[in-house]
């Protein structure tokens, strides 16, 4: 077994069913941060803007005392409708960006807008973006990332998701392609790669130069297939089971972790488990036994 001396493993509040900054549903958030260091994770992401402390000092006394670093923050942003939703984006991506940076993480993970309703399904939006609007999101990416790189000093990272535009090999791809790699990198989610269809280990062998961050999860195949037989929104197809403990789900995560290893670069490897919503005692046991299956990986 390679041990995987470049990976730096963590988890997120993710993992506890957390989707929303506040919700009855989802655990407290000293609870999170208790369980999440029991659990063996040194590293963590925000989650949610507004679920754990926006307060910079609160939050570093919050982690500190746990033994708990943050890697990143995340925001969701609709950059290919145009000029006329930045200023709101950049409202919230600035928000985020400064407290990701007042915490000492390095990353900003920006996900794609959903173009159905994640709990509904209604449509948005066309499933698919005409040439002039991946224009547009690829020159919105640009900017955003350059703008948060020169006042924050974070590197962005696109997470491919289920339900948005950029998701399948094809679509992340395209994006990769149409974009500055000094300025836009990749935040390879193995679960939802996988979950439309594409392939973790051939993007991280084609396009390693890309790869810049790592969300792990897997997909439990059976659930998957109804899924797509059904049409499910991904909200329901997360109550559904879709995402699974590792390792009884694809893609297997050790040739992953080893592909990611060969890149000889340091690399952020995050567990989240979508589990939304889900009953408070469920996660730390997942936590506790997916962090022990990474050891076994060498991570």
């Amino acid at each position: 077994m390679t041990t995987l001396s470049r990976i730096r493993i963590g988890s997120a509040p993710d993992s506890w069913g957390v989707w929303f900054p506040d919700d009855p549903r989802q655990v407290d958030w000293r609870r999170f941060l208790d369980e999440v260091a029991a659990s063996g994770y040194e590293w963590i992401e925000l989650g949610p803007y507004g679920y754990l402390p926006t307060d910079p000092v609160q939050l570093a006394e919050e982690t500190g005392s746990r033994g708990l670093k943050v890697s990143a923050g995340t925001v969701f942003a609709g950059l290919h409708r145009g000029p006329g939703v930045w200023e709101s984006t950049w409202e919230h991506v600035s928000s985020v960006a400064a407290l990701a940076q007042a915490s000492g993480a390095g990353h900003l993970v920006l996900i794609p807008s959903f173009w159905r309703d994640d709990k509904t399904g209604a449509v948005l939006e066309d499933r698919e973006l005409s040439a002039e609007q991946w224009r547009t999101l690829a020159a919105g990416t640009e900017r955003l990332a350059r703008e948060v790189r020169d006042r924050y000093g974070l590197r962005t990272v696109v997470h491919p998701h289920a339900d948005t535009h950029v998701d399948t090999e094809e679509h992340v791809t395209r994006l990769l392609d149409a974009t500055d790699p000094d300025l836009v990198s990749l935040c390879l989610d193995t679960g939802h790669y996988a979950y439309c269809g594409g392939d973790s280990v051939r993007l991280i062998e084609t396009y390693g130069e890309r790869i810049g961050y790592l969300h792990l999860k897997q997909v439990d195949p059976a659930v998957l297939a109804q899924v797509h037989a059904e049409d499910l929104p991904f909200g329901p197809a997360v109550g559904r089971g879709v995402m699974c403990e590792p390792p009884a789900g694809v893609p297997a995560l050790e040739p992953v972790l080893q592909a990611a290893q060969s890149l000889d670069v340091d690399l952020f490897a995050i567990v989240e488990q979508d589990m939304y919503p889900c009953e408070p005692d469920r996660p730390q046991p997942i936590a506790r036994r997916t962090r022990e299956f990474l050891r076994s990986c060498g991570a």
